[in-house]
Parts: structure tokens; sequence; C-alpha cells
């Protein structure tokens, strides 16, 4: 039989480990079969031990319909087209372009149907590119189970599996539906992406005592999406597809995906410049046509107006930058799933984390072999590996980690033992022995297992060579020193020993009068990048949180080893008898979350955010899909279950966690591009309407023709459209910077008027210099603002995109300062050029250019004056 990967398990999925009973939607029939004698559970299945027919198969399949949690999500091109044409800017401009078609200004009408196209193509075109990486990514191969049909075993896709089909499972698959278990032998799952448990778990097939389990710890049922980890079955498919314990969490939990940090910011900025043009276009509107009198030409103005103070190209602007940054991650093998994403993962300064297979490896090694002191003891190491080596049952976690322990191979003794006899592991005694020949011809019982079981088994203890005996006194003394390993976060099995005559064979009845020789103490290591990872996420200025369903003495341990403080911790019951708001304030404080379920890893994180921070998660379980979708970003590790990483954002595919430092840089550096495009055009737009109010007051005629608004906005987004290449500022990506209205309104409101003041500068000198007020010179007027504008609005933006002194300190990109020169070279000729007088321009007197140059150099120099002092005073994010 194949190994199966997981199913695909929709973003929407959040579940617990641990709810009870009633909380879990488990198919009443599976708990009904799991009380029942094997051949009764085939009876309510209407089934037998050699499966359904062929026919019979088919017939259920019709009648329960496929074997599937969730179906592929890739979204339709024309859905991701809808999504790029339903935009509050895009519906305002094809608005205004309809109305400029309508009232006969087709010149108008054209250019603002340019800028629509211009948008939504490049969003579509870098969604439909995200949109296919995301597909590859969630692509799985074909996966099949074993399936007995009419006795015969075959390959069957697990999406054609139904009720009383027979499967047979061996080591390594996934378990393709919830079953009931027929027959096994040594079957030990792995629940951990469920249940957040480390170990496996072993199975049996006899009937259970529902009345005394949740459903989760039956031990003769098995739940779609766990895996066999050892051993060999057959079970009979009771659920499938949404009626498993997997697809009544999927079913119960639906709920839309909630907006993040950066999708509201995102929301209030366009919402803010929308507002600007609710109060602004009736302004300029009515005041134009009380004051000109055409009120034909003061509709079109208006229009004119509204178009140049809608920022249609931020929908392209950030579809890019958020695109080059997946590009940039996809190299350094982190996939992004949704590209909001990067941003987020820049913007986030709390990254709260599960530790199994996160932090750690998810794998056991043998950390320590000491005496009962908990002195380093070789001999205690070789009692051990010989246990583990000898036994012909199942080799756990633990065993395998004891044989694979590099000191022990250089053992000089080890090749003088001989295997006489075992006595089996079985869960009600927890401990398992062997019977091996010593060099002196003598045999010796090796006893290892549940320390708290082999001391009920010890007559003596062996300390330096010298055997002691045992009274109750010492058991106490000795469960001190082996609870300091347990303190410690370590699972810890003891070694015992007795040496007798030979025999024939061997029972149960020998483990007694053991010597107890010492302990051997596992431990889920940390990941070796963890701790540089870490430290490099706090260094960032991202507080770093772990939220794990492990008991806390062993997170502790892993959080001391990766450098993350355990001051304050809390565990579940505490989460659980808080209020939202006490729970905001402790966590807030708390860096250890131990003993939580799914349901208070999330609870946790939507406190958090109700504080204010911008949180991520990372995660490996399907245990942590709550958690996972709750937070602004969710990331997951390369070990991570194919069930949890549906509900992921970000998924990285290497073992190194600095990978995920990288993340964080990349998506400041693309918060920090979108952020040059938000500053610009909303302290833009504001300066504007004073400059367009005032002129519209005291002039004869409009200040600028609409076509002219409508170029001039057309060649400014031009030059704004390579601002996703920007290089950025190493200070803009030290320090997390989540999306704030309050210091884009400071920017606004600062930052906005200091282009008006240039713009009535150049109105007077026009009005005064060049004879202007006359009605015949208004083209004169027109055209010198029109230049004026436009090159000032190109030319700030290098004021704009960095904190340092620009052209000096700091450099814009090369395709940036390329658009900028062009755009301002258009400008500039446009009113000698043969389509000048086509767009109502008239040439500019030689004079107007050292103005205009005296304009541009003030402009810069107030504005970085501006721009200072908001950064001195804290007003603005550095």
């Amino acid at each position: 039989m194949l190994a199966l990967p997981t199913p695909v398990l929709p973003k929407h999925i959040a579940h617990g480990p641990h709810p009870p009973a009633s909380a879990i939607r488990v198919s009443p029939l599976l708990i009904e079969v799991a009380g029942s004698e094997t051949e009764a559970a085939l009876q309510k299945l209407q089934t037998s031990k050699d499966g359904l027919s062929e026919d019979e198969a088919a017939r259920r399949l019709k009648e329960t319909g496929p074997n599937v949690v969730a179906r592929d999500e890739r979204h339709p091109r024309i859905r991701l087209l809808r999504k790029a044409l339903l935009n509050p800017l895009v519906i305002l401009l094809v608005v205004l372009a309809g109305s400029s078609f309508l009232t006969g200004d087709l010149r108008a009408g054209c250019v603002i149907l340019l800028m629509v196209v211009l948008g939504v193509v490049i969003r579509f075109v870098q969604e439909a590119r995200a949109d296919s990486a995301a597909a590859k990514l969630r692509a799985m191969i074909s996966v099949h189970a074993t399936v007995l049909r009419g006795g015969q075993p075959q390959e069957v896709p697990i999406a054609n599996l139904v009720p009383g089909d027979v499967v047979e499972l061996a080591a390594g698959d996934m378990i393709p539906a919830d079953v009931r278990l027929l027959s096994c032998k040594d079957l030990f799952l792995i629940q951990g992406s469920m249940t957040g448990e480390s170990f496996p778990v072993e199975k049996f097939a006899a009937r259970e005592d529902i009345a005394s389990r949740s459903p989760l710890e039956l031990t003769n049922v098995c739940y779609l999406g766990t895996s066999v980890e050892s051993g060999a079955g057959t079970a009979v498919v009771v659920a499938t597809g949404l009626k498993t314990f997997l697809g009544g969490i999927s079913t119960s939990l639906v709920e839309q995906q909630q907006p993040t940090s950066f999708d509201r910011g995102m929301a209030r900025f366009t919402w803010l410049m929308i507002y600007f043009m609710l109060v602004m276009v009736p302004l300029v509107f009515c005041i134009n046509g009380l004051t000109k009198g055409n009120w034909g030409e003061a509709f079109f103005f208006a229009t004119a107006v509204a178009v140049g103070m809608t920022p249609e190209m931020l929908p392209m602007i950030v579809a890019v930058c958020l695109s080059k940054g997946a590009i940039a991650l996809s190299r350094k093998k982190v996939i992004v799933k949704r590209l909001n994403a990067i941003q987020n993962l820049g913007a986030m300064d709390i990254l709260c984390t599960d530790k199994t297979g996160t932090l750690t490896q998810d794998r056991i090694i043998l950390e320590k072999h000491c005496d009962v002191k908990l002195k380093e003891d070789d001999e205690v190491l070789l009692l051990a590996y010989l246990n583990s080596h000898f036994q012909t049952g199942l080799k756990n976690l633990m065993d395998r980690a004891i044989l694979t322990h590099t000191d022990i191979h250089a053992h000089p003794a080890f090749p003088d033992y001989a295997k006489v006899d075992e006595i089996p592991f079985d869960f009600s005694r927890r401990l398992m022995s062997v019977v091996v020949k010593i060099p002196n011809g003598d045999h010796r019982l090796i006893c290892k297992g549940a320390p708290e079981e082999v001391y009920k088994r010890c007559a003596g203890y062996e300390l330096d060579g010298q055997v002691h005996p045992v009274n109750e006194a010492l058991r106490a003394e000795l469960k001190k020193e082996f609870d300091r390993l347990s303190a410690d976060g370590f699972r810890v099995l003891a070694v015992a020993y007795r040496d007798m005559d030979a025999k024939p064979a061997y029972s149960k009845d020998d483990e007694r009068d053991l010597t107890l020789r010492g302990y051997v103490a596992f431990l889920d290591p940390p990941k070796d990048t963890a701790w540089a990872a870490i430290a490099a996420l706090q260094a960032d200025g991202v507080a770093v949180k772990v939220l794990t369903g492990d008991n806390e003495l062993v997170s502790r341990k892993i959080c001391r080893e990766v450098g993350i403080a355990t001051d304050v911790v809390l565990v579940g019951s505490q989460v659980e008898g808080m209020s939202d708001a006490e729970l905001a304030n402790a966590a807030s404080k708390a860096t250890l979350f131990a003993r939580l379920s799914p349901a208070h890893k999330q609870r946790v994180i939507k406190c958090l955010q109700a504080a204010g921070h911008v949180v991520g998660f990372l995660g490996d379980g399907i245990n942590d899909a709550p958690a996972l979708r709750a937070a602004d970003v969710g990331i997951l590790v390369d070990t991570a279950a194919d069930i949890a990483k549906e509900s992921a954002d970000a998924i990285l595919m290497e073992k190194d966690l600095l990978v995920l430092e990288e993340g964080v840089r990349e998506g400041r550096k693309v918060f920090a591009n979108i952020l040059k495009y938000v500053r610009m055009g909303a302290s833009s737009n504001f300066g504007n309407m004073f400059s367009v109010l005032g002129a519209s007051v005291f002039l004869p005629f409009v200040p600028m023709t609409p076509i002219q608004i409508l170029t001039n906005n057309l060649l400014y987004d031009f030059s704004q459209v390579a601002i996703p290449t920007d290089d950025v500022d190493p200070e803009q990506v030290a320090k997390p910077k989540p999306w704030s209205m309050n210091a884009i309104s400071r920017y606004i409101l600062f930052i906005g008027p200091c282009s008006s003041v240039f713009d009535y500068v150049i109105f007077f000198v026009m009005l005064y210099g060049f004879g202007c007020w006359d009605p015949v010179n208004a083209s004169l007027f027109q055209t010198a603002w029109f230049v004026e504008s436009l090159l000032t609005q190109t030319l700030i933006i290098h004021v704009i995109r960095t904190n340092r002194i620009p052209f000096i300190q700091s450099h814009a990109s090369w395709p940036l300062i390329a658009t900028t020169v062009t755009v301002m070279a258009i400008g500039a000729s446009l009113p000698f050029s043969p389509i000048g007088p086509l767009l109502g321009f008239t040439p500019l007197p030689l004079l107007y250019w050292p103005v205009l140059a005296l304009i541009l150099l003030g402009y810069v120099l107030l504005t970085q004056a501006v721009k200072t002092w908001l950064l001195g005073k804290g007003w603005v994010s550095r």
C-alpha cells in the first residue's frame, strides 16, 4: 500500500485536540461499532471481512458521495478578473468614464478607461501568477488505499472509499477514512497532528468500553488524517468525507475569511480618498459653476478632479510590490500562498509559535544515560541498548534513539552478550524485558520501562558498584531524583536488572527483585537554527511567544534552549478562566503558553490582535489550523501536515528557520514601497484640494482643463510604476511597521500643504508676471500649472521615499530614477510638441523655466524640512 499524504483541509478549519466528547462531531455509528464485537460491527455496516463487491461499492459511492474533505480551491480566471474589476476605485473610474462619454467628452472618457485597463490588467496578471504558484503547491499525487473487494486486495483511490470497505493498513500509511479495527499486530498510530502528542499511540482490535472514554481515546478506532507509525492491521470503513471527524470539523466551523491588518489598512486608506472626493468634487463643481456661470464646464472639471484624486494605481502598485516580494521569497524557499501575507509578515510585531516540529525537530534523541544520582554512566546505556537491540517487538521512537546513540557502538563488552528470551511490552505493565547470557555464563534479565512501574519491582539499587537495599523511604528519595529529570523536560525510562541461574523460559513473574541501575532520558531537541532565528527576530523587534499543547516542564526546557524567557507562563486552565480583557493583558506579558487546546491558541491570538498587535503564527499540525487562520499571517514549517498547509499563508520549504527572519525583512521592504505610494498619493491629493479650491474661487477660468488634469494624472501614475523596484533604507526594515492611519494622516496634514504653497507661487507668478488675469491667456496659465504640478509631484517621491537626505544619503533604484526623468522630460516638452495644441497647451516663455527651477528646489527643501521635523517629533515611523 502506498504511503499517503494527508487530505487537503480548508483554511477555515478550527478544532481542538481534547474537546469534550459532546463537542466532537464523530459519527454515532462509529461510536456504536467501537463498542461492538468485530462480527457485530461488520453486521451493522452490512459487510464482511472480505469487503464489499464491486457493484455494492459503486452503489454506495453514488449514495454517500466521494471521500473528500475539501476540494482544490484554485480560483478560476474569471473570478480573479471579477476581483480585479470589483474594486471601489475601479468602479468609481468606470462611472466617471461613462459620465464623460454620455456628456460628449470622448477624450476624457478614453483617458480614464486607459487608466482602468492598465490597473486591472496588471493586477489580474499578477494575481493569476500568484494563484498558479499556490495551485502548484496544493497539487498532490493521486493517493490510493489497499481495499479488499470480494476478498481480493486492490489499490483504490481514497476518494472512492465507502462505508463498509475493508482496508489494509501498514507502516507509513495515512488512515484514509474513519475506521474501526478488525485485526492488528503491534499497530501504533501517530495522532500528534490532531492531539499534539509527540509519541505514537498503540491501537487494538478488541471491543471498547465506550462509556468511559472520549472518542479520541478509543483504541479500536482510527481517524482520517492520522498515520501508521508501525505495525499492520485491517479495518472497516465507517465514515467517509464530511461525515468523518475531520469533515465534521470543517463543516461545523466554516466562517468568512477575516481581514488582516493590511486588508483593514488598505480599506481605510481607500475610503479616506473617497471621502476626500465626496467633499472636494461637489465643492469644485458648485464653486466653478457659480463663479464661471458655465455649469457644463464645471461638471467636466469636477469629474476630472475626481479622477485626479483617485489613487487608481494603488491596486497595481500593491499587486506588483507583493508579487515581487513573493518571487524574492520563493528564491529563498518560502512559498507565499496569499500575496497580502507578505506585508503582514513585515508588519508582524508578535510571532506566536507552536513548539513541536517548529522550534523542535519532532524526533526523539537520547540525551542522558545516568545512574540513580543522575551521574553519567555508560553501563546504564549498555543495559538499555541490550534491551532495545534484542527485543523482537515494536521498536518505538525511544528504542531507535537508544540504538542510534553514537556512544554505544564503541562499548567493548557488547559482542559478548547473547539473547536468551524476552518478555514483551504491554500497556498494563508499561515495561518490557529481555534475558541475555552474560560473559560469565549466567543469565541477566534487563528491564526497561516507566519508572513508577520499575520501582515496584525493585528490591535494591546499584550505585558506584555497590548494591543497596530499597525501602519505602529510599523509594521516595529515588523518585525525587527521577522528578529532577522530568522537571528538566525529559521523557524518562528506568533501567533495572536481575542476575539469575539459567532456566528454559521466562515470564512476567521473573520481573521481581530487580536492581535499579539508572535512567535513560529523552528529548525532542530544538532545530539547529531555532536559537539564531529567534534572536534575529527579537533583534528585529518581533516578540516571540510559544503556544503549545505540551506540558509546562518540557516547554520551559525547550524555551530556555532557544533563548525564550519563561518568567511569565500561562496554562490552558488559566486561559479558560480569563475574560478577553484579562487575557489580552496577561498575554502581552507571557512568553510561554502551555497545555493549550487549538481553541485556546486561537483566542490568545485574537486577544493580542485586539490589543493592536499584528500577530503571526508558526505551526506544523492539523491542530494548528485555527491559530493559523486567526493570525494576520499563518506560517508553516517544512514538516507540516498537508492538511495544515491549506490553512497557511506562507510555507517554509527548508528546515532553516532563519529564512523566516529574511521573510520578515522582505515583507517590510514591500510595505515600505507600498507606503511610499500611499504617502505620496494622499499628501498630493490633500495639497491639490487647497490649490484647486483656491484657484476655482479667484480665477475667471478653470485652472486646468479636464483633459489636462487627466493627462497630468496619467503621466504621474506612470512615474510611480517603478516604485516596487525601489531600494529600501536599512532603518526602514529594522522594526515592524504596522499600518497606521494616524501616521498617514499626519503626513497628509503637514506634507500636503507644502505643494499648495508652491502651487500658489506659480499662480501669482503667472497672474502678475505673465498677465494671465486676462482669460485670453488662460491656456498659458493652465500649461504653466500643468508643468509645475507634474514636475513637483514626480520629483517629490524622491524625498518621501526615504527618511534620509534624498540624492545624497539615499538614492532611488535606477528604474524609479528613469521613470522620474522620463515623465519630467515629457511634461516639460508637451507644450512644444505637435500634440500640445490638442491638449490645450501653449508654449511657455523662457523666463518661466528659472522660476520653475527655483520652485522645484524650494519644494524639495521645504518638504525635506517638514519630513525631518515630523520624524524628530516621532509622529511618523522612521
